[in-house]
C-alpha cells in the first residue's frame, strides 16, 4: 500500500512539474509575439522596426543576421547616419558608419624601422605584433614588408580624391575610403606585400597562404573579406587589421567579419 502512494505522490509532482514548464514556455512565447529578435543580446528595442523592415527586403537573411546588420547600419546606405568614434583602444572600429574627428591622432605611435618601407608608424603594441610574426615568417621561409601604414587625414584626402577623379565617386568608394572613415587612421591597419610582388598581388604569393593560416596567431585578420555586403569594400587579401590575440583567433574560427563581431560584443 505505501508502494502505491509513493507512486502516486511521484506521479502528482511530476505532473506539476511539467505543467509549471509548459506555462513557464507559454509565458515566454507570448511575451515575445512577433519579436522574433529579442532574444539576442545584441538587440536594440530601438531598433525593432527596422528589424522588421530589414527581414521584409531580406526574407534570407536569418533573425541573428538581420539584428547584426541593421545594429550596422546596414539598412541604411553607405556613409549616411554615421556616428564619431569615440572609443579608442585595439578594438575600435572605423568603417563606413564610423568616422574619426579632423584632429584624431592614435597615442603612441611609433616607427616601423623592420620589414616596412621608410616612414612606416604603427601602434606600439601593433608593430611589436607586426614584426614578431614578420620574422616568424621569414624563418619559415616567407618574405613579409609593411608597405602602408598609419595615415594622416589629410593624406586619406588626397588619396581619395585622386581616386575620384579617375573613376568617379561610386567606384572609388569600393575600394578607397573617405578620409576620416579608413583603418589606416586608427595606426592598427597594415598593407603588405612580399618585396617582389605588387600588393595587389599579393594573393597570388605564398605568403599570403602563409598569412591565411597564421595572422590570426598574431592578432591579425584579414580585414576585408571575398563578401562585401557587409564592408561594402572589395575583397583587400593584402589588409590586415590587429585585434588582438583573443580576438583575432575568434574571427578566424568564425569565419566572420569585425564587424560581426564587434557589433555582437562590443556594442554596448
Amino acid at each position: 500500500m505505501k508502494k502505491i502512494i509513493y507512486l502516486v505522490i511521484i506521479l502528482i509532482i511530476l505532473s506539476s512539474i511539467f505543467l509549471i514548464m509548459k506555462n513557464n514556455t507559454s509565458k515566454k512565447v507570448k511575451s515575445i509575439g512577433n519579436n522574433y529578435y529579442q532574444i539576442y543580446n545584441f538587440y536594440k528595442k530601438k531598433n525593432l522596426d527596422r528589424y522588421k523592415n530589414y527581414k521584409l527586403n531580406n526574407p534570407n537573411l536569418s533573425n541573428k543576421d538581420i539584428v547584426l546588420r541593421v545594429n550596422i547600419g546596414l539598412d541604411h546606405g553607405f556613409y549616411t547616419n554615421t556616428n564619431e568614434v569615440k572609443l579608442f583602444n585595439n578594438l575600435m572600429i572605423i568603417n563606413k558608419y564610423n568616422y574619426v574627428t579632423n584632429d584624431f591622432k592614435p597615442n603612441d605611435l611609433v616607427l616601423v624601422d623592420e620589414y616596412a618601407k621608410e616612414n612606416m608608424y604603427l601602434v606600439r603594441e601593433c608593430k611589436e605584433a607586426f614584426i614578431k610574426m614578420a620574422k616568424e615568417a621569414e624563418i619559415q621561409g616567407y618574405s613579409l614588408r609593411a608597405i602602408s601604414t598609419y595615415r594622416t587625414l589629410e593624406y586619406q584626402e588626397n588619396l581619395y580624391n585622386n581616386y575620384v577623379k579617375i573613376d568617379g565617386i561610386e567606384k572609388a568608394d569600393t575600394y578607397s575610403a573617405r578620409p576620416g572613415y579608413s583603418e589606416h587612421h586608427t595606426g592598427l591597419a597594415i598593407d603588405v606585400d612580399n618585396l617582389k610582388l605588387s600588393y595587389n598581388n599579393f594573393e597570388n604569393t605564398k605568403e599570403f597562404s602563409w598569412m591565411q593560416q597564421n595572422a590570426y596567431k598574431y592578432g591579425f585578420i584579414l580585414r576585408y573579406g571575398k563578401d562585401n555586403s557587409i564592408t561594402g569594400y572589395i575583397y583587400e587579401p593584402w589588409h590586415y587589421r590587429y585585434v588582438g590575440l583573443e580576438v583575432a583567433k575568434y574571427i578566424y574560427e568564425n569565419n566572420i567579419s569585425f564587424e560581426e563581431y564587434y557589433y555582437e560584443f562590443l556594442d554596448k
